[in-house]
Order: C-alpha cells, then sequence, then structure tokens
C-alpha cells in the first residue's frame, strides 16, 4: 500500500495524547468557536489536532498530499485535490465536536487514505477508551486486533441504528423522521465515527447520512464495508470519497439496504 499501517496509527495515538486529550473538559475561553452555526463547532483541539498529524503523515508518503477538515472549510477548493494524481490524507482531527466541547465522550480522530477516487486504508481513533478501528482496502476491518463482522440482518423494527438527517430541508427531514418510528432503538451518537464502530462491532445495524464530507466517511465507510457491510448513496450508486452530495446507507446486506431504503421513501 505504500504506507504502514502501524506508523500511522502511532502518529495518530501520539497527536491525540499531545493535543486533544489534554484539551478535553479543560477547554479555556475563546477555544471553542461557530463555524456555520450551533450545530458546528470548532475547538483548538480540531485545529492544534490537524496542524500536527498532517506534516507527519505526509513525511510517511512522499508525494501525497493532506485534506484536513479545518482546512478545508476555510479553502473548499481544497477538495478538488482528490481529483489528482497524489495519495491524499483526510483528516478529522476530532469527529463528534459538539461532543468533545461538551465533555461527553464521544468523540475520536480519523484519518484516511485514498488513491485514484477510493479509500484504501482508515483509522478511527477513541482516544478516551484508547481503541483502535484499522481497515486496508481487502484485507479486512479490526478494532484492536480483533477482526470486525457486521450485524446479522434483521427485520426492520428490530434493528438499532442512526438517522442523521439534520442537513436535509425540513420537508424531507419530516419524512425521514416519520419513517424513524418503523425502526428499532434509535442509536445517534453525534459522531460518525463512534457510528461506524458500532456498526462493525455488529451492535448496530444501519446509518444514514445526509451530508457526506469526506473526512467523516471515507474511513468509515471502508471499515464498514471490509466488515462485510452494504452501503450505497440513496440512488444506488457507489459511495466515493469525491461525492459531495446523494446521501449514504449503510446496512448489514443488500436486501437490508433495499429495506430501509423502501421505508425512507415514503
Amino acid at each position: 500500500m505504500g504506507t504502514p499501517m502501524d506508523q500511522v496509527a502511532a502518529a495518530i495515538r501520539t497527536v491525540a495524547a499531545a493535543e486533544i486529550l489534554p484539551r478535553f473538559r479543560n477547554l479555556g475561553r475563546g477555544e471553542v468557536r461557530e463555524k456555520t452555526g450551533p450545530d458546528d463547532l470548532v475547538t483548538e483541539a480540531d485545529l492544534a489536532a490537524e496542524r500536527a498529524l498532517g506534516p507527519v503523515l505526509r513525511d510517511l508518503l512522499p508525494g501525497s498530499v493532506v485534506i484536513g477538515e479545518e482546512a478545508a472549510s476555510a479553502d473548499p477548493a481544497l477538495l478538488d485535490r482528490m481529483a489528482g494524481e497524489a495519495p491524499v490524507w483526510l483528516i478529522d482531527p476530532v469527529d463528534g465536536t459538539i461532543n468533545f466541547a461538551a465533555g461527553k465522550p464521544l468523540f475520536a480522530t480519523v484519518v484516511g487514505l485514498v488513491r485514484h477516487g477510493r479509500c484504501v486504508a482508515g483509522w478511527i481513533f477513541d482516544p478516551v477508551a484508547d481503541r483502535m478501528a484499522r481497515v486496508e482496502a481487502g484485507s479486512g476491518a479490526e478494532l484492536d486486533g480483533k477482526r470486525l463482522r457486521v450485524a446479522a440482518p434483521a427485520a426492520l423494527s428490530d434493528m438499532a441504528g442512526s438517522l442523521n438527517v439534520r442537513f436535509l430541508p425540513p420537508p424531507e427531514r419530516a419524512r425521514f423522521d416519520a419513517a424513524r418510528g418503523r425502526l428499532g432503538r434509535d442509536a445517534r451518537l453525534l459522531a460518525a465515527s463512534q457510528e461506524y464502530i458500532e456498526l462493525a462491532l455488529g451492535r448496530t445495524h444501519f446509518a444514514y447520512y445526509a451530508r457526506i464530507l469526506p473526512w467523516d466517511h471515507a474511513a468509515g465507510q471502508l471499515l464498514h464495508g471490509e466488515a462485510g457491510g452494504y452501503s450505497a448513496k440513496l440512488d444506488g450508486s457507489p459511495y466515493r470519497p469525491t461525492d459531495r452530495a446523494g446521501g449514504l446507507l449503510l446496512a448489514p446486506d443488500a436486501a437490508s439496504w433495499r429495506s430501509i431504503k423502501e421505508l425512507l421513501a415514503g
């Protein structure tokens, strides 16, 4: 693949220990601010971790480029780099910033490696629980050395999962909220990284994301797929990290995906 999985994992752990954990439940005045609104926050931990991790990843893979969430939020044109030939590191320094800022231990650092428009490796590190999910295309998914496997298919009413629809227009959001009542346990965590780990552990069955920013989903979607899951955009087309719209639905298998899709379609 061109980069040692262990070295990337070690770099993520080191940055989390230096820049994220010391600020957890210890953010100072002015170290949290809104980006686009009260549901879209950035903290000094996000900024510092992204600054620290980017150069390390570039050095591990000469010729690669880095797209961090915070840098791309300031300059969306950075996303165009994924269309180039160079390998791309995607960094979400603190996924679940709302939880982090509120002192809730439901966040993670996420890194994905994209080549030719496809995610080929990913890392999701939960620094509070000290657990690392790792995935490499074609080699399976693991959490701290344990192979991961998604849940077995179940009846819709018995499925646990998350419908993340707060970025949808109100009429469409209302339709999804109505469908939620016909599914089982609501397992929203306000952190896609944590939800992907739950999916890959087989503790939940499905997830839907209306907004599909690449640093949120490239590594997690690969983790889910390598753990045996099935996913696609709502129109049935395969998800790619270069996609900007269309939503992403994940399920245990293709039949479950179709059943959930039909339910969401109303």
